[in-house]
């Protein structure tokens, strides 16, 4: 085999596996029955594994005979296109994303960040990988699921009323309860998450509960959550799955704001502040702005980024999410596979800038399958500080 023929089999595996993890994108971050895509998931794994020993088998390893292939009558007119399409993807679409990826500035808003990540197990000095379905994952060498980062987060809000300089936010998202991670190891995270004392306010993005029986870990785990003005609550596709008022009863019984795709007028320092939960698209409709005072600083919680465009188009100034999980498993170089959102790996974590918006999207503290390889699990304290004027937005 020719290094040409080489760059073009290297080009086709990357290109196949490329489609069908961008489609597999898209549909995750559609309100589908999540049996169907755990199905397709698993579809999707089996077709880049099979694509290129399906077509080594069929056309051979050299170019001569994968186009001596295509051309015969027992193959479908349409492969020779697919080979194509894979190496337009390989060799152009993946560099030039991945390339703009690296390029893309630091949002103006973005004053500082820094953190501080911390090996859990190691702290507590007991196994953490739990009863859930998937602990044994936890046990992959060099998974960072335990590894947690606690990131400050300083922006700069233009025309921030002068009350709330200072103001903090404790953003946590996709808990996950399930039974990996166990109790302690979320009950150390909110002890680091408070030991820079008590924020004004915390949100918590969606994805709480991960099985039928760990709404009983609400309570005794949110329960160590302190909070100055308000606690912000909004349930996540996960959270659909089960019963969704067993978990909004908890919630209350903690003196959470429980936003069910609707707004609330706050006060926060003796200032106005609209909170708007967005649960879109697994539950219920978009948010009802009915009544919504058409002035003011407008925080919505979405469980998805992909609600950033409805956030643009309401004059919502902080968006807080997380859902993606910041890929859980990011490669050298490329970043983040799998993310599961209408737009890819565009809002997979960090912060974005949009219009009147800016998003956090937060990498969350667990997930389905407890795997995390070059993205540590995260809890973010926000701080908000006054800007002379409105940064320039980046997108």
């Amino acid at each position: 085999m020719s290094w040409f023929d080489a760059l073009v089999w290297i080009g086709f595996g990357v290109g196949h596996a490329c489609i069908w993890m961008a489609l597999a994108n898209f549909l995750f971050g559609l309100p589908i029955n999540h049996h169907w895509l755990d199905f397709y998931r698993k579809l999707t794994v089996l077709g880049i594994l099979a694509g290129p020993i399906v077509l080594a088998l069929h056309g051979g390893g050299t170019i001569a005979q994968w186009l001596y292939w295509s051309a015969s009558p027992s193959c479908c007119p349409w492969l020779t296109g697919y080979l194509v399409v894979c190496q337009f993807f390989a060799w152009l679409v993946l560099p030039l994303l991945t390339l703009r990826r690296w390029m893309r500035a630091e949002p103006a808003v973005v004053v500082s960040q820094q953190g501080i990540t911390y090996d859990i197990a190691a702290e507590l000095g007991q196994s953490l990988w739990g009863t859930g379905k998937a602990a044994l994952l936890s046990r992959i060498p060099f998974n960072e699921c335990f590894h947690v980062e606690v990131h400050e987060l300083t922006l700069a809000i233009p025309e921030l009323p002068p009350a709330w300089e200072g103001l903090t936010i404790l953003h946590l998202s996709d808990l996950h309860f399930g039974g990996t991670p166990t109790r302690p190891y979320y009950e150390r995270v909110i002890e680091h998450a408070l030991a820079e004392g008590t924020p004004d306010l915390v949100a918590i993005t969606g994805d709480l509960i991960d099985s039928e029986t760990h709404h009983r870990w609400l309570i005794p785990i949110l329960g160590r959550l302190r909070w100055q003005v308000a606690g912000l609550a909004i349930l996540g596709n996960h959270d659909s799955w089960f019963d969704m008022e067993r978990i909004r009863r908890r919630l209350e019984r903690l003196g959470m704001l429980y936003l069910d795709n609707d707004w609330r007028e706050i006060r926060v320092r003796g200032e106005p502040m609209i909170v708007i939960g967005y649960q879109g698209p697994w539950i219920g409709s978009r948010p009802d702005l009915r009544g919504c005072p058409e002035t003011g600083f407008r925080l919505c919680l979405s469980h998805t980024p992909d609600n950033l465009p409805w956030c643009k188009r309401h004059g919502v100034r902080l968006m807080l999410s997380g859902h993606v999980h910041g890929g859980q498993i990011r490669l050298p170089l490329l970043g983040s596979v799998f993310v599961p959102s209408m737009y890819g790996r565009r809002y997979d974590m960090g912060v974005f800038q949009e219009g009147p918006t800016i998003l956090h999207v937060s990498r969350g503290l667990a997930g389905k399958e407890p795997l995390r390889f070059r993205c540590s699990p995260q809890v973010t304290r926000i701080v908000l500080r006054g800007a002379p004027s409105h940064p320039p937005a980046k997108s």
